[in-house]
Formats: structure tokens, C-alpha cells, sequence
């Protein structure tokens, strides 16, 4: 995991401000969906690079999900779902293997079909 992406400890997850969350809940979509063939977005704070697939090494990623920090954290914990965000345009999403749904919600134990493990 890049370094500047790190999961929190509980402690400091319970008192982390947004651009904190927003990189340690990306820090565990990169680990519960390792690859890099879709780049997930989260604008000013950070992106990474996941889902199985074909790497994206250079220029504009063929499948980009990008979104704002406040989205992010809900659709994370489970606040709202990833088709809720989608529908309200909230998330957007181009190109394939974006749909992220079966890898969330994120937080604490619960994960999706493909996710669990």
C-alpha cells in the first residue's frame, strides 16, 4: 500500500478528520479489491488505483469512479449505497469493472459478496 494511503488504528480512526478517513477508507478498498485497472477518485485528497483487471500504467485510466469526500464516507460506512449515490449522480462512474458494490460497505466487518474474506 502507497504510503501515503494507510489504514487508521481504532483509536485514531474514532477521532481522524476527513482527508484522514477518505485515505484510510481507501486504503482498505485497495486492499479488499487489489488491481489496478479502475481509479477511484476522491478530489482534493487522494486516488488509487483498484479492482482486478488490466493495469492502467499511463494517461487517462480507461475506468474512473470519482467522487467528493463526503460521498465517499458515506457509501465507506455504509451511510448510503453505492446505487443510491450513483442515481443521484453524487458518484461518477465511466468504464468497466466500476461498479464497486460488491466491495462495500467498508467499514468495520461488513462487505459485500466479493469482498468477504
Amino acid at each position: 500500500m502507497p504510503a501515503r494511503l494507510r489504514k487508521l488504528d481504532p483509536a485514531a480512526l474514532a477521532t481522524a478528520d476527513t482527508r484522514a478517513l477518505v485515505k484510510h477508507y481507501l486504503a482498505v478498498l485497495e486492499e479488499r479489491a487489489p488491481g489496478r485497472s479502475v481509479e477511484v477518485r476522491v478530489p482534493p485528497y487522494a486516488a488509487v488505483q483498484v479492482v482486478p483487471g488490466v493495469r492502467h500504467t499511463r494517461g487517462t485510466p480507461p475506468a474512473v469512479v470519482e467522487t467528493d469526500a463526503d460521498t465517499w464516507l458515506a457509501v465507506a460506512t455504509g451511510r448510503t449505497t453505492w446505487a443510491e449515490a450513483l442515481a443521484s449522480g453524487a458518484v461518477l462512474a465511466s468504464g468497466e469493472r466500476t461498479d464497486l458494490s460488491p466491495y462495500l460497505p467498508l467499514d468495520g466487518e461488513a462487505t459485500g459478496g466479493a469482498a468477504s474474506g
